[in-house]
């Protein structure tokens, strides 16, 4: 048997953090076991599927790498084949016509809890005739659901679920216009895609009884179900926006790396001995569902930050420069060219070393593309005393003349100049990076200059030398 998974997002939104660690899951499972992984995007709800959210669908699996192996499926023109399966069941008695008008549905939900009862359909029309309807009136098509016994799904993470199918009413599979419901799309679909795993939130599983009641009407086997603990905010409520971001949209935003976002999802409830940093052929190798927990995760932003500065110090420089340089490219204060580009592939290994996210990144780097005058903060400020201006103004005259104008001559400079003028070195450097820099961290100072150029640090000092 060959694997076959699939996620399956209705875009009517952002890709949220629960969806895509469901992805990620179905991606590594399908690659672990040599399958394959495919994209189903249920958008039957026209009124609330766009084209934009697809978009962002599509744009958040391609920046984490969860590429589909088959050309996506969209459930929205599989109708016709959804409807013919109702029929079918129609049929051959395992499902009937309902005439039931939405008044009296109401009257016996109504009743239902007056009388303690769960609001379910009563059966009404099961063993009716549907002569005794009135000539014309729509009507939906139910589905024949066992009243005796209990239904059982061996789950691969929940273990063994059983429910009672006294619990279960006769759920419609085609409404009055002839459209499909989704219980009914998402079995057939599942079925024609030869789906041999359904990994998905728990928030599911009472939808995986509803569902497996068609696979067995039709006589098709089931697939596998794997029911995934939803994830939590850290305080153990239902993850929201007053927690913090919620979808993949909102971290690349922020800032976070791909690699450390999958990182960190694959964690968050999946464990494997003490592994924590894994790379993506990593988590192919070692993910099965048997490293699954069955409790609710909690979001660990701060982890997830950790993590982030982690894949950051990992990756690659010039990739790095990059993304600095487009988050950069619309800044009003930063002149963006082919010079500042090398300067911040340049400086790349020292800013990334003192980086949480690629925000904090860009913002390290934008000194690299500003000119003179430069604004200073506040503690820049305060070490550029008149007597430190004046010391930079003999430094300069010295960095003017070296040879080369790279990081270990101009190191050998600047600690010849501090012994000679009885200084220690911090005591020329500190006031050297405020005047270059315009605040009071950067990476080495001989870097620093080394990244901007001679030519640039003659400039930057001479703007504030005396």
């Amino acid at each position: 048997m060959t694997v076959r998974t699939r996620f399956a997002p209705s875009p009517t939104g952002l890709l949220h953090i629960g969806n895509a660690r469901a992805a990620l899951f179905n991606f590594l499972y399908a690659r672990h076991h040599g399958g394959k992984f495919l994209l189903r995007i249920e958008d039957t709800d026209r009124e609330r599927s766009t084209q934009q959210a697809v978009d962002v669908l599509f744009d958040g699996l391609a920046w984490m790498g969860l590429t589909p192996d088959e050309q996506p499926v969209f459930q929205s023109t599989r109708q016709a084949r959804h409807a013919e399966v109702a029929h079918h069941l129609l049929a051959q008695g395992l499902a009937y016509r309902c005439y039931c008008t939405p008044q009296e549905l109401q009257q016996m939900r109504e009743q239902a809890m007056a009388e303690g009862r769960p609001p379910r359909y009563n059966g009404y029309w099961r063993d009716r005739d549907p002569s005794e309807a009135p000539p014309g009136a729509p009507y939906t098509v139910r589905i024949r659901a066992p009243r005796e016994g209990e239904a059982t799904i061996p789950d691969l993470v929940q273990g063994e679920v059983r429910v009672a199918n006294a619990e279960m009413d006769d759920m419609i599979i085609l409404r009055a216009d002839g459209t499909p419901v989704y219980q009914l799309a998402v079995v057939v679909d599942d079925h024609d895609m030869d789906i041999t795993h359904v990994i998905r939130g728990d928030d599911h599983l009472t939808n995986s009884f509803r569902q497996a009641m068609i696979y067995r009407a039709m006589g098709w086997d089931l697939p596998a179900f794997a029911h995934l603990p939803l994830i939590h905010g850290p305080d153990g409520a239902k993850l929201s926006k007053r927690h913090g971001a919620q979808s993949v949209v909102e971290f690349r935003e922020m800032g976070y790396l791909p690699e450390a976002l999958n990182n960190y999802l694959l964690r968050l409830g999946w464990g494997h001995g003490d592994a924590e940093i894994l790379s993506r052929d990593e988590q192919i190798q070692l993910f099965d569902l048997d490293g699954v927990g069955r409790s609710a995760s909690r979001m660990d932003y701060a982890k997830l930050l950790h993590l982030n500065g982690v894949w950051l110090r990992q990756a690659d420089d010039a990739r790095l420069a990059d993304d600095v340089a487009e988050r950069l490219a619309g800044r009003p204060d930063v002149t963006l060219d082919d010079t500042v580009r090398a300067r911040i592939q340049t400086l790349m290994p020292g800013l990334k070393d003192r980086a949480k996210t690629l925000v904090d990144l860009a913002d390290s780097a934008a000194f690299l593309g500003r000119h003179v005058p430069l604004s200073f903060d506040a503690k820049a400020e305060k070490l550029l005393t008149p007597e430190a201006r004046t010391m930079l103004g003999l430094l300069a005259r010295d960095l003017a003349v070296i040879e080369p104008f790279d990081a270990p001559t101009i190191d050998a400079a600047l600690r010849r100049f501090a012994e000679h003028h009885g200084h220690k070195l911090g005591q020329v450097a500190q006031p050297l990076r405020a005047a270059v820099t315009g605040s009071t961290t950067s990476p080495g100072i001989d870097a620093t200059l080394a990244a901007l150029g001679r030519d640039e640090v003659m400039a930057r000092i001479g703007s504030v030398a005396q």
